[in-house]
């Protein structure tokens, strides 16, 4: 996977993880103030497609990431 695809499943999967502990309807419900790291993350994808800049992609990147490249090409691996 590259590193867009990495960035696009971790904010998925916080955003479904705090809304589902910070919906009242929710099973999981814990407390309202999760939504905020809904609101962080959504926050953080905004900035991004102004910015161009991603502190998960700085992040991802430290940890070697592939950036480029087909998808194919990392399937084989």
């Amino acid at each position: 996977m590259l590193i867009i695809d990495w960035v696009h499943l971790i904010a998925g999967t916080i955003i479904l993880i705090t809304l589902g502990l910070g919906v009242e309807a929710s099973p999981l419900f814990i407390h309202k103030y999760f939504l905020f790291g809904t609101a962080f993350v959504g926050a953080n994808l905004l900035q991004f497609g102004i910015t161009k800049y991603c502190p998960m992609m700085t992040i991802l990147r430290a940890l070697g990431v592939a950036e480029k490249g087909s998808c194919l090409d990392h399937e084989e691996d």
